[in-house]
């Protein structure tokens, strides 16, 4: 495992907000148009000079770039970007109670009279200036799902964001021809952690320029596409890309794909790697961590460390150290250390269920369940509720629609013990998937309930 520096940042020190001040250089495609750096600067500038003296802002902006120019604002005024995990007039209004010094900014009036509204983009010709920002600053606070539990806030500082973005773009780069500007469409929201990651910063650090929509159906996605310059890259997840590969349409050429949010199955990365020409790079990390490692899972189920990422095993879940970091991180992933700073997951602890003496992974059984004909899309849960004899038994949702419930559980029965066999199985038209593809719990025993 690769070493872990000892020191960690410090404050004081101001960074700047652009690695790269070419003022021609793309960071941006808006309305089918490029975005070069003195007009994102100017945009920038705009906002922050319309900004009210706050500690925190919650960034609603759902036009990508909108997204990155009123993130770098509100860094540049010295205030925390909050990203809720749910954009919910709910959970927008115990975002502002949970902060009282804070305010909502948006790209609409989609969200209420309440929210503030950034002036129109594009209007305020060009600069120069580029904004430092202390390292030490908490730019953004990101929150857990809620899959598992209440949201949980994460802070960042802009140095642990400027060191993540690098990685990420290094890690990126290593399947993009040259230093040509790669040109990123994603299909997830620039809120969530993978999406400000991989779809939002990189263009602050590194050569690459973001397209402002947030495309989810195949049409949208291609066409996305062929409004940015190649080599381009998709950053999507695996439920997107299993739509994708349904469809027969052509995807303009790409250079690489990027895949997060949830397990993405070997057969799936393989097919997209044959329809697309292009490698399936999938990451791993979480809103507490960032990304820490990649793969290209077509080729082999290991995961590469970043480098200076340090992993230490527990008993009850793996924690994650960075020089970058402030403490260690805690995750719930088990793992097993490879040589060359490789690592294979393990499942996760609270995964792992035990019935009648016998242990199993919800994971894996969900890879067995989503592997039968005909199967598009599953998972399966434990219930909470114990049964007559005090066990908690297994349960699944499905979208099969060639296929009945008895015909997937005879065939199940065949490939895990029957102690773990699914009672009740219950085919839906789709499963309860939020805007990155997760499945919360909530949602889930929702839809087993009816």
């Amino acid at each position: 495992m690769s070493a872990v520096v000892e020191s960690r940042a410090l404050g004081g020190a101001q960074q700047p907000l652009l690695g790269d001040t070419d003022g021609a250089r793309i960071v941006a495609w808006r309305n089918g148009r490029p975005v070069d750096t003195g007009s994102f600067l100017a945009d920038v500038a705009a906002i922050a000079a319309q900004l009210p003296d706050r500690a925190c802002a919650i960034n609603l902006c759902e036009d990508r770039y909108a997204f990155l120019a009123a993130f770098c604002a509100i860094a540049s005024r010295g205030q925390t970007n909050l990203l809720p995990a749910a954009r919910t007039p709910a959970a927008i209004a115990e975002t502002l109670a949970a902060y009282p010094a804070s305010y909502a900014l948006g790209d609409s009036d989609a969200f209420g009279a309440s929210v503030r509204r950034i002036p129109a983009l594009g209007a305020t010709g060009r600069a120069t200036t580029v904004p430092r920002i202390d390292a030490a600053q908490t730019v953004a606070i990101g929150f857990t799902s809620g899959s598992t539990g209440q949201p949980k806030p994460h802070a960042k500082t802009w140095a642990s964001f400027r060191a993540s973005t690098a990685a990420n773009a290094r890690g990126l780069r290593e399947f993009l021809p040259g230093s040509t500007t790669a040109h990123v469409v994603a299909t997830v929201p620039p809120q969530h952690m993978y999406g400000i990651e991989m779809s939002v910063l990189l263009p602050l650090l590194a050569p690459f320029a973001v397209h402002d929509g947030h495309p989810l159906f195949p049409a949208d996605v291609a066409a996305a596409l062929a409004r940015v310059d190649a080599p381009r890259v998709l950053v999507t997840t695996p439920v997107h890309l299993r739509a994708l590969l349904r469809e027969p349409l052509e995807l303009p050429p790409l250079a690489a794909i990027t895949s997060a949010t949830a397990p993405l199955p070997q057969e799936l990365a393989a097919a997209a790697e044959a329809r697309y020409g292009a490698p399936v790079v999938e990451v791993f990390g979480s809103t507490e961590t960032c990304v820490i490692a990649q793969r290209r899972c077509a080729l082999g189920e290991d995961w590469q460390l970043r480098d200076g990422i340090a992993l230490r095993p527990q008993p009850d879940g793996t924690l994650v150290d960075a020089a970058h970091f402030e403490t260690p991180v805690a995750l719930a992933d088990l793992v097993e250390l490879l040589p060359d700073n490789r690592f294979r997951l393990c499942g996760r602890h609270a995964d792992l269920v035990e019935i009648a003496g016998k242990r199993a992974s919800l994971g894996d059984l969900t890879r067995r369940l989503a592997a039968l004909r005909g199967v598009e899309d599953a998972v399966v849960i434990q219930l909470d509720e114990a049964d007559a004899f005090g066990v908690r038994r297994i349960a699944a949702l499905v979208v099969a629609p060639t296929r009945s419930e008895t015909d997937l559980l005879d065939e199940l029965r065949h490939s895990i013990d029957a102690a773990f066999l699914p009672r009740p199985l219950r085919k839906v038209a789709a499963l309860p998937r939020n805007g990155t593809g997760k499945l919360p719990r909530a949602a889930l025993l929702a839809a087993l309930a009816t």
